[in-house]
């Protein structure tokens, strides 16, 4: 992952102004470790920390269209430049990298292109003709963007909150399928990142009863999908590797990218034997799980460990990169981040994940509770709707944090387009028929004649990351702030923090440490508020009364469902009723705090 930043209209164009967005950017440093660049145009500034994954010799950054009259700064992977350049005839090109098809595109469509890019990515382009820009984010959110106003009347535009807080007075996460044009002035909030209306098209319910057929069909439909969501992400000139926990997930990936690997252009340079890395307290459910799918599928295999204390003394670093105070996601972030600095240190690049999955086919297991299919399906929409806010920025910034670039083939939009179309009624869990978790998915992997998985791994039952790291990691994390959290702090936490209040001793410690890092009202609002059950969202609580007593993401929470389930209440909470909207920007400016007076483009 690479780092940007854009400030559009500075009152000041000094040298000292050039010396401050250089000082910014350097913030960034850690996402984009091998190139810095800056481009200057009057007013306006495109700066760029560059993390060389594809034609690392010449791709610096920022890009430009052949008289360098547009100027483009981009973090992420367009997988289909290749067929982009194709179309592009009369354009030419002055690197191999893949984000330079942005800048062309621009100058032969103007703005309605974004569509046209299949990738992860968020970036600023200027055209300085009119001095007009405009900034897009890919439509999950994969990548990280943020949008700030100056009190000058600069607006801004950076990879991580960090680089623009000390110099906004105000600044949003920008929205997840959107364009913003500078033409028109300002922009509104669109909530449909995706259209994932309810399902069905894919198992209508009048072929249930021929049972072999639907099997045949979601093996048809989703299975070779997957498989090019994959492959496509093999594209890189550097070593890479795929984050394997032994579950599902991560395991299908790594089944996937090692019967591919020899075939890809990547194998020649770096050769066809896949590299796999997991982390876990010794004796941890992902270990050994881990070690035996890695055996399996026969890949060089890197296991590492780290103790509760280790864990613990990052929490800080942890916190300031991945910019959240959110509970569950602090939990996942830390040995994800422990394990990108030991994956940076063999010379590994980018590395391939599974995010994405359980919020598509429902597979947190809170999901056993869901009352009927069309609750179901519209959890899921909430989830991969607020994907940015949760696992999509921990995949992105705790890996960043070390200059490693992860890679997500869940999120694929052709994948996810599939998915989505799958009548929910097949997704949902029904032990009288057999079926758990993601049983979609597993069954769409069940190749009897050539087996992707082991069977018991194919059928493992879902365990979140943070959990199966090692049960004690999580319970030594409440250990922790128990001991620096008192029952009076506490008790008078909406005193302190009105907004947002910190529900357990565990999130109060977080927040103190957030706030410490990032002050302002505006960097409190970027994270999301809730009760939460086993990683639900606050909706789906309501599903099991005695969720509504028991609100810990762990998924050990999900009573009468885990193996592993707690056996007693957590500690208790302070109620609050100050929750703030998991998805989309801050309440005042939904309510009309400020005037709209143009449009957006939805991707």
């Amino acid at each position: 992952m690479c780092g940007i930043l854009a400030v559009l209209g500075c009152a000041d164009s000094s040298l000292a102004k050039r010396s401050r967005i250089i000082e910014l950017s350097r913030r960034l440093r850690h996402r984009g470790p091998d190139w810095s660049g800056l481009h200057c145009f009057k007013d306006c500034y495109l700066a760029h920390q560059r993390l060389a994954i594809v034609d690392p010799a010449s791709g610096d950054q920022p890009l430009y269209n052949e008289d360098k009259s547009i100027v483009v700064t981009v973090n992420g992977e367009i997988y289909n430049h290749e067929e982009l350049r194709a179309n592009l005839e009369s354009h030419q090109f002055r690197t191999g990298s893949d984000c330079e098809v942005i800048a062309h595109l621009y100058e032969e469509y103007g703005e309605d292109f974004v569509h046209m890019l299949d990738g992860m990515f968020s970036f600023v382009l200027l055209d300085t003709r009119d001095r007009s820009y405009i900034a897009a984010r890919d439509a999950i959110g994969i990548t990280p963007l943020y949008m700030g106003w100056g009190l000058d009347g600069s607006v801004w535009f950076a990879s991580e909150m960090k680089a623009l807080s000390d110099d906004c007075e105000r600044f949003v996460s920008f929205p997840p399928g959107h364009i913003y044009s500078s033409k028109n002035v300002f922009i509104v909030i669109n909530l449909t990142v995706l259209q994932v209306d309810c399902g069905g098209s894919i198992i209508p319910h009048g072929l249930q009863s021929v049972y072999p057929l639907l099997l045949m069909m979601l093996q048809v439909s989703v299975m070779p999908s997957k498989r090019h969501a994959v492959i496509k992400r093999l594209m890189t000139d550097v070593p890479f590797g795929v984050l394997l926990s032994g579950g599902l997930d991560s395991s299908l990936v790594a089944a996937v990218a090692s019967r591919h690997l020899s075939k890809a252009k990547v194998a020649r340079q770096w050769g066809s034997q896949l590299h796999t890395f997991c982390i876990g307290l010794k004796g941890s459910p992902d270990l050994k799980a881990a070690r035996e799918v890695a055996d399996y599928l026969g890949t060089f295999h890197h296991e590492f460990h780290f103790t509760v204390q280790e864990g613990i003394d990052a929490l800080d670093e942890v916190i300031y990169h991945i910019e959240t105070y959110d509970v569950t996601t602090i939990r996942a972030s830390t040995p994800m981040f422990l394990m990108s600095r030991k994956i940076k240190s063999l010379g590994v690049k980018m590395v391939l994940s599974g995010e994405g999955s359980d919020e598509i086919f429902g597979g947190y297991l809170y999901f056993h509770k869901a009352p009927n299919k069309e609750e179901f399906h519209l959890e899921t929409c909430r989830k991969i709707k607020a994907l940015h806010l949760y696992d999509c920025l921990r995949a992105n910034k705790a890996t960043s944090a070390w200059g490693v670039e992860a890679r997500v083939p869940f999120l694929d939009k052709q994948f996810i387009n599939i998915a989505m179309d799958i009548d929910p009624e097949w997704k949902m869990i029904r032990h009288d028929l057999g079926r758990i978790e993601k049983w979609v998915l597993r069954n769409a992997f069940d190749d009897e004649q050539n087996p992707y998985l082991p069977k018991h791994i194919l059928y493992r039952q879902k365990e979140q990351f943070s959990d199966g790291v090692g049960y004690s990691w999580i319970d030594g994390l409440k250990e922790h702030a128990n001991e620096h959290v008192s029952d009076a702090m506490l008790m008078n936490a909406s005193f302190v923090y009105p907004d947002n209040t910190p529900m357990t001793k565990e999130g109060y410690y977080y927040r103190s440490i957030f706030e410490k890092h990032f002050p302002k009202n505006a960097a409190r609002a970027t994270v999301p508020g809730g009760p939460s059950v086993a990683c639900s969202t606050a909706k789906a609580v309501e599903w099991d009364e005695a969720w509504l007593k028991n609100p810990d993401p762990s998924g050990r929470a999900a009573l009468g469902v885990h193996n592993d389930a707690y056996q007693e209440e957590p500690e208790k909470i302070v109620a609050s009723e100050n929750f703030t909207s998991a998805i989309g920007f801050p309440q005042a400016m939904r309510d009309g705090m400020v005037e709209v007076t143009a449009t957006t483009t939805a991707i």
